[in-house]
């Protein structure tokens, strides 16, 4: 068998003896102009579509500067399916004021 075939045999081979179809001549067209005017959208025509439901996990941390010492409880509400995430960007927001951070629970709500 022959390993080296031209470009032409691959696509015969692939998609048989089809014959491509030759470009046709190109006549220039010539712009269609409509018959009325589209009127601008105002602003106050346009809604707001409501908010879709999303689902949101609520996550509870245990928060402290001190160690073993005095603790509060915050709660963290993240926009996501995944536990993960929402752990990860709570513990991330606790960060910002608190050098403990402690993860208690993460709910659906």
């Amino acid at each position: 068998m022959n390993k080296e075939l031209t470009e032409e045999e691959m696509r015969q081979a692939l998609f048989g003896y089809a014959e491509i179809a030759a470009p046709t001549s190109t006549v220039p067209v010539e712009e269609i102009q409509p018959d009325f005017v589209a009127a601008p959208v105002s602003k106050v025509a346009k809604k707001k579509a409501p908010k879709a439901f999303t689902s949101r996990l609520r996550v509870t941390l245990r928060v402290s500067n001190e160690f073993e010492g005095r603790t509060l409880e915050i709660v963290h509400e993240a926009d996501t399916l995944s536990t993960l995430l929402a752990e990860q960007e709570a513990t991330k927001a606790a960060r910002k004021k608190f050098r403990y951070v402690e993860v208690v629970s993460v709910k659906s709500i």
